[in-house]
């Protein structure tokens, strides 16, 4: 290489300077003779001509003998079977089944509130009264007869069972106890009415009445709402093509955009109805919420495994190119040397689902192909090119 250089060195300093016999450029010009100059003009054209052809000649040596066949720089990746999740992106909304009003059953003024709003409750806890109109009072005396015909049942029992007084006393002793006993009983059901309590063990959401509020059965009386939040599930709708797929039991990746939140969870119930208006059917997916975070309605964003690949070759999909038949390609590098040069072998593949960009391979490729990733677009097949990585 360094006597390469010396030569052309040489040349160029000869084409400058001239030879000893022949005036030199400087003196022609200052001589201005214009035959001359032509003529000089001349000599020199031929010459550079001779030394271009001569520079040519030597760049082709060169790259003869230092190998540089300018080939296309790619880079590529090796083709790994592995676990491939696809998964099915739908959106939803919280609910609970434990969210409703709770409503007084009987008629009079609201005595006394003992929760407040956001207080946690359990199923049956008294939440608040109802004045009962002195009933409470009426059942003591109820109470009280009721114990004196029990007391006067039993000693006529006694007596019976001896053979002691009538058998009519005895049954008519029974009748009693047994008339006010009812009597206490139905009385106990009819107070226990004027107690509102929790119909399940949930969070107090409002408390939508004050206390010494006049309420009375039905709509327009709410006196609290209380939801359970530890109860929370989400439905969305399948389109029917995935009902041989999206079943009971698959996963699902539920996210929370306005909480940034996400949780793992699994279906717990399919719909048995296709819906002719949409052709889907609902599937259920149970929310855990240990924190209280998730709220009823809260907006979330459902991702259901449909489809697994456990020994799946997957490949970027900007890699993926078309014939003019309509066959999808890409290119693996095969016959790799020690120079990190390989020949562009153009494989065609047939394709499965796609997910974040990668695409799986079903047929075309096997485990351990070199496929050209960055530079697949400029190559062709059968070009050899040089890796990169």
């Amino acid at each position: 290489m360094k006597n390469v250089t010396f030569i052309i060195a040489a040349g160029l300093l000869l084409f400058s300077c001239g030879s000893d016999n022949q005036k030199s450029v400087d003196e022609l010009i200052s001589e201005s003779n214009l035959t001359e100059l032509r003529s000089k003009r001349k000599q020199l054209s031929e010459e550079q001509q001779l030394y271009n052809q001569k520079i040519e000649r030597l760049d082709s040596v060169i790259r003869s003998l230092e190998g540089n066949k300018n080939l296309p720089l790619v880079s590529v990746v090796e083709a790994n079977a592995q676990q491939f999740n696809h998964y099915l992106a739908l959106q939803g909304d919280v609910k609970t089944k434990q969210n409703v009003l709770i409503y007084p059953e009987m008629q009079g003024t609201l005595e006394k509130v003992y929760v407040e709003k956001g207080q946690k409750v359990r199923k049956g806890q008294v939440l608040a009264t109802i004045n009962d109109g002195g009933m409470f009072s009426q059942l003591e005396q109820l109470k009280t007869q009721a114990a004196l015909a029990k007391t006067t049942y039993e000693r006529q029992q006694r007596l019976w069972d001896q053979k002691i007084g009538s058998e009519i006393q005895y049954l008519q002793a029974k009748t009693n106890y047994q008339a006010s006993k009812n009597t206490v009983e139905q009385m106990e059901s009819q107070l226990s009415k004027y107690s509102i309590t929790a119909p399940f063990s949930g969070i107090i959401d409002d408390v939508i009445r004050e206390q010494g509020t006049v309420v009375s059965p039905g709509p327009g009386s709410e006196v609290f709402r209380i939801v359970n939040l530890s109860e929370m599930y989400i439905d969305v709708e399948v389109p029917e093509a995935y009902l041989g797929s999206v079943v009971k039991g698959k996963e699902a990746k539920v996210y929370f955009p306005i909480l940034g939140d996400s949780i793992t969870t699994y279906i717990r119930q399919t719909g048995n109805y296709i819906n002719p208006s949409n052709r889907s059917y609902t599937v259920e997916i149970p929310v855990p919420n240990k924190n209280g975070d998730i709220k009823p309605n809260l907006t979330a964003r459902v991702l259901i495994n449909d489809y697994t690949n456990e020994n799946a070759i997957l490949i970027p999909a900007s890699i993926i190119s078309e014939n003019a038949a309509g066959e999808q390609y890409a290119f693996v590098a095969e016959d790799l040397n020690d120079l990190n040069e390989a020949v562009a072998k153009r494989k065609i593949i047939t394709t499965g689902k796609t997910q974040n960009g990668m695409v799986e391979v079903i047929s075309g490729m096997a485990h351990g192909d070199h496929i050209i990733e960055e530079g697949a677009r400029s190559v062709k097949d059968g070009q050899k090119v040089k890796i990169i990585n």
